[in-house]
């Protein structure tokens, strides 16, 4: 099996999962489940995780893979790689904050384009281009319920095809033991509730 260094890492935006708001309650098990993943991926020789920025999973991967590297020393290391220029231009202010807050803390961002939105082919050449530079992808996505995420894992299966690329899946059932796990290790977030 070949090391996954670069994994990709993205699933659902926030209104695919119903999320509106910073503080929805489905948001720190999403992270716990990220969070698993992330550490035996580490483990495993991941030394970098790559996202685009795009709000909802990416950006919660993001904060999961900082406080690796801060909490548990974890020699991981965050890259943003937006498809354009300005992309937070039309997001809600709470994502905007999250987002900013993930660019400064970044060990490394760049554009993939070095121009504002112009088609949704950017959109496209992002899915390529991100799965072509990585090893790995990590996708919190279930195929019974379509989505965004459906771009990136039509793109990593295509390069699958071709070389090892393996598609390490987050479903509904694995964050349903997230959520038991991470009741069981925060009994006072779920006492607040």
């Amino acid at each position: 099996m070949s090391r996954q260094e670069a994994v990709l890492v993205t699933g659902y935006k926030p209104h695919e999962l119903g999320i509106f708001s910073a503080d929805h309650p489905g948001i720190p098990v999403i992270r716990y489940g990220l969070k698993v993943q992330m550490r035996q991926l580490a483990g495993e020789g991941a030394k970098w995780f790559v996202i685009s920025g795009q709000p909802g999973v990416e950006l919660w991967a993001a904060d999961v893979c900082l406080e690796l590297k801060r909490e548990e020393r974890l020699d991981v290391r965050l890259a943003v790689l937006p498809p354009f220029l300005d992309q937070e231009e039309r997001y809600p202010g709470w994502v905007r904050e999250q987002y900013d807050k993930i660019l400064q803390a970044a060990d490394f961002s760049e554009p993939i384009s070095n121009r504002p939105y112009q088609s949704p082919l950017q959109l496209r050449q992002k899915n390529d281009f991100l799965t072509e530079k990585t090893d790995a992808l990590l996708i919190l996505y279930d195929e019974e319920k379509p989505g965004s995420p459906d771009y990136y894992l039509t793109a990593a299966r295509r390069k699958a095809q071709k070389q090892s690329y393996p598609i390490f899946f987050i479903d509904r059932y694995d964050l349903d033991t997230a959520a038991e796990e991470w009741k069981e290790q925060s009994p006072d977030y779920w006492s607040q509730m």
